[in-house]
């Protein structure tokens, strides 16, 4: 699979910086089976036999223990922007900000898997439109990389995005403390920013631990590296075009672009939520094991 190619290189990743990423985070002091049911297992000698499953017993004449999630165990709960914005840059030499994003989960999913974690993916545009609960079991897991397989080959369409709703609606359907990770470039239109930090606001009201990776093409999304001659700039979400030379509009658009992410840095740092600028040419494994290790010296 292309996915597991390009993430191979993670279980070298996790084995180095995963332990100071996980401990600490939203652990338990209570053992024993939750309420969640997750799969069957054959039963053995020794199980307490108050966990058979006597209804499949009946059917089958073998014995099952019923497996539940673990309440000790960390639930992540991976949010990804796939709006039409996400799919700049488009180069076929290099992965675009969403294709960036599905292999940082896909890299996340991995880690957590290690570590016996719960973890759901809920995907949005407009609205959610793929929403999975935070399970740790096998199918489970391969479920959510099908999901990003197919993203990674995802067609270009002319979706916008409705962030602040989303993130509403996130907070209430997350009904157990979660660890929340959302990857998007965050870019709505700015009039709209105070909706987005109260959606925000929420979801640390709700007590979920919240990541922001706010994944953006450095050079061009932040530092406006174009030449020095006329462009036609498309708004990928609404078709807008836009003809001039760069560099009248250069010095505006940095100035903007710092403003804008400099407030949403402040309020990330205001609301307590961790926020890592990702620039999509630094490469997913060397954003991520950056954040790792310094979670993992702050842990």
């Amino acid at each position: 699979m292309v996915l597991d190619q390009q993430i191979e290189h993670i279980d070298l990743l996790a084995q180095q910086v995963v332990e100071g990423f996980i401990i600490g985070l939203h652990k338990s002091p209570f053992h024993g089976f939750s309420v969640e049911f997750a799969e069957h297992r054959l039963y053995n000698i020794g199980d307490n036999l108050k966990h058979i499953d006597w209804k499949v017993f009946g059917r089958t004449d073998k014995m099952f223990i019923k497996k539940y999630e673990e309440e000790t165990n960390l639930r992540c709960q991976i949010v990804i922007d796939t709006s039409s914005s996400m799919l700049f840059p488009e180069d076929k030499t290099k992965a675009n900000k969403l294709q960036f994003s599905c292999l940082a989960t896909a890299a996340l999913i991995k880690i957590l898997k290690k570590q016996l974690d719960a973890v759901g993916l809920s995907l949005f545009d407009q609205s959610i439109y793929f929403h999975s609960r935070c399970k740790s079991n096998t199918v489970h897991h391969k479920m959510l990389m099908t999901e990003l397989e197919r993203l990674l080959k995802y067609v270009p369409e002319q979706k916008s995005t409705n962030t602040a709703n989303v993130l509403h609606q996130i907070a209430e359907n997350i009904h157990k403390r979660s660890l929340v990770i959302i990857f998007s470039d965050m870019l709505d239109r700015i009039s709209d920013s105070a909706e987005l930090f109260d959606a925000l606001q929420h979801l640390k009201y709700n007590k979920h631990e919240v990541i922001l990776f706010q994944v953006q093409d450095g050079k061009y999304e932040v530092d406006f590296d174009f030449e020095n001659r006329p462009y036609e700039f498309i708004d990928l979400e609404t078709g807008e075009k836009l003809r001039m030379n760069s560099t009248q509009l250069k010095e505006t658009y940095i100035e903007k672009m710092a403003e804008y992410r400099k407030e949403i840095a402040l309020k990330c740092g205001q609301f307590g939520i961790d926020i890592v600028h990702a620039d999509i040419n630094q490469g997913f494994d060397h954003v991520l094991l950056s954040y790792l290790i310094k979670r993992n010296k702050m842990v």
